[in-house]
């Protein structure tokens, strides 16, 4: 299918349209992530997307309003708490920026190197932001819901209870790294409190227009249209950015980069959220997840995105 080029700042209805009637031939391809029962049971054959521009202006398509699990979409969110609340210079003696190249749940990476996690998407990276936030921040579980709420523009966001229940109770492999952690003295905090709260984060139930909406300040030099506010500055933004084209999508995020070149970040639930910087954030959902863990529909969609584009960060 061809489409027409976009004008900067409008993306063409008819595309949006097309975009979601030809996921559905993406159907039936890859499986949802059965490692966690709840969200096993998820509809596997949904697409949804939704774009936010700087000036708050939303356009979606498909299933852009069903709620799902962000899981690891939420390492961005913390991370970006962490580094409003935090002292830079320690959170970065105690995590890396690098890609990994190794699965996102691996122990044989963080033995070797000394329980210092490769960047903060990978599981060992986020669990250390989770100990820096439980150590900094009362009521964690309280801030990080507002905080999403907040600057989303929709109050009605919450945790799935069942979700995270279910992440407790199947988080053997995550225990596991965080214990190797502490051995090295890199999680300062109770381990079953961190995990906790990372299953929470993880269990976040949002949609579509809210994780477009609420990311909308990685386009616009860390200032959220949707809330007003200057969220990080232009350079942490940019810093934030940088983590998500080269670490975002796990393993993958080389051939994502090559091939989209948007900086982004997926999650198990079949969400990827991308940016074009200066002009908007979008957000692609579709539960079908491939070998590296990343939605078979929502990679698609994006790089149909850029080629109807014309242009990415990467020229």
């Amino acid at each position: 299918m061809s489409y027409p080029r976009s004008h900067i700042g409008y993306i063409e209805e008819d595309f949006l349209a097309q975009l979601a009637e030809e996921a559905r031939t993406k159907f039936g391809v890859g499986k949802v992530a059965d490692y966690i029962p709840a969200l096993a049971e998820v509809e596997p054959d949904q697409f949804g997307m939704a774009i936010c521009h700087r000036d708050g202006r939303v356009q979606s398509c498909g299933d852009a309003l069903v709620p799902f699990s962000i899981q690891s979409i939420s390492k961005v969110i913390s991370l970006v708490i962490a580094m409003r609340h935090a002292d830079e210079f320690g959170l970065w003696q105690r995590l890396r920026q690098e890609p990994s190249g190794m699965p996102f749940s691996s122990l044989i990476q963080l033995e070797r190197e000394e329980g210092i996690p490769r960047n903060p998407f990978v599981n060992a990276g986020a669990l250390v932001i989770v100990d820096i936030l439980v150590e900094k921040i009362f009521l964690i579980l309280h801030h990080m819901r507002e905080f999403v709420r907040e600057h989303s523009g929709n109050r009605s966001i919450n945790y799935d209870a069942r979700v995270a229940e279910s992440e407790l109770r199947n988080t053997s492999r995550n225990a596991a790294i965080a214990h190797l952690i502490k051995s090295f003295g890199n999680i300062h905090g109770d381990v079953n409190r961190v995990l906790e709260v990372y299953c929470h984060f993880c269990a976040l139930g949002m949609n579509c227009v809210d994780l477009a909406r609420l990311f909308s300040f990685l386009a616009s030099a860390g200032h959220s249209p949707i809330s007003s506010q200057q969220l990080l500055s232009a350079d942490q933004a940019r810093e934030v950015n940088g983590m998500m084209l080269t670490c975002g999508l796990y393993d993958a995020s080389g051939s994502y980069a090559a091939q989209v070149g948007l900086p982004a970040k997926s999650g198990v639930g079949g969400g990827i959220v991308a940016v074009l910087p200066g002009e908007f954030t979008v957000c692609a959902w579709s539960p079908r997840l491939d070998a590296n863990g990343n939605s078979v529909g929502a990679r698609w969609a994006l790089e149909k995105l850029v080629d109807y584009l014309g242009r990415s960060p990467l020229g």
